[in-house]
């Protein structure tokens, strides 16, 4: 099981941006997949989302991940773990 938090993400993802500024202000670790130049990345995140190209995605140490979360639902799964 990884330790770590994953976010698929892209620079233009208004989202992604908002997520990365939660985790960053909550100092969260994370690894950030960038799908647009990361092979492969976009693959993975239809994969995860049943055939959805929705992102942010963010995968989770327990296994669970959370496609385009609201702060509040960001904050509760962190708060969780």
């Amino acid at each position: 099981m990884s330790t770590s938090i994953t976010m698929y993400s892209a620079d233009w993802c208004g989202d992604c941006v908002r997520s990365k500024r939660l985790l960053d202000s909550l100092e969260v670790s994370y690894e950030l997949i960038d799908v647009e130049s990361v092979p492969g990345a976009s693959e993975k995140v239809i994969e995860i989302n049943g055939g959805k190209r929705s992102i942010p995605v963010i995968l989770f140490p327990d296994g669970t991940h959370l496609t385009e979360p609201s702060d509040i639902d960001l904050k509760a799964k962190l708060e969780a773990l």
